[in-house]
């Protein structure tokens, strides 16, 4: 079993290598995905995201005043999907990609707590492309924070505890940096299944099958 990132309240674990040739997935991805840049409410005030981003799957998604429509699966979309779940053991139905163009895009600190995700997601996140840096925080402990690097293909699962209790972060970098393209999966629950605890137990189960391995995509 892989190791728990996080020290406490949370749960986190990092795949190395679970989507096989990152590199063509990710030039496919780069040029058949409908990108869109998008501006988001912060603070009452209007700011462009400083990425790409797009939203495919099964549900519509908000957060920071920015409403997505959901597209279809691309073939690619689906292949990490169903090796995501092998891993996670959770059932994802929708995908948010953000495309890093280089070093000056990046994602501020923040948890996905939407309440449409329900009260603890579990989220699977996939890189492609560039390698890039990749922080924890505590929400209330602030000297807790946990860095790593986030290679093509790796994929980290976000577990039980993660996203109520730890902020997270992709920074900015002056270091000469390629693209990066991140695939966060997650699932939107309707009111009934939000609450429901077969979810957050088949998350605990699958640790158990979580190894260093290769998937074919």
């Amino acid at each position: 079993m892989l190791p728990n990132l996080l020290p406490y309240d949370g749960e986190a674990f990092l795949v190395p290598s679970a989507v096989a040739e990152p590199d063509d997935v990710f030039a496919r991805l780069a040029s058949t995905v409908v990108w869109r840049q998008e501006t988001a409410s912060i603070m009452g005030r209007a700011v462009p995201l400083p990425r790409l981003t797009a939203w495919y799957g099964e549900s519509a998604y908000q957060y920071s005043g920015i409403s997505n429509a959901p597209q279809p699966w691309l073939p690619d979309l689906a292949a990490v999907r169903h090796v995501v779940e092998a891993l996670s053991g959770v059932t994802f139905n929708c995908v948010l990609l953000n495309f890093y163009r280089d070093g000056r895009d990046s994602v501020a600190w923040h948890r996905d707590a939407e309440p449409a995700l329900g009260p603890d997601p579990v989220i699977a996140s996939v890189s492609l492309g560039a390698t890039r840096r990749f922080a924890f925080r505590h929400r209330h402990r602030k000297d807790a924070r946990i860095a790593l690097e986030l290679a093509s293909g790796s994929c980290l699962v976000m577990g039980n505890g993660c996203q109520r209790n730890w902020l997270h972060t992709l920074p900015k970098t002056r270091r000469p940096v390629g693209p990066r393209i991140n695939l966060t999966y997650r699932r939107i629950d309707q009111p009934a299944e939000a609450t429901s605890p077969a979810r957050s137990n088949s998350f605990r189960g699958a640790q158990n099958t979580l190894h260093n391995r290769s998937q074919t995509v």
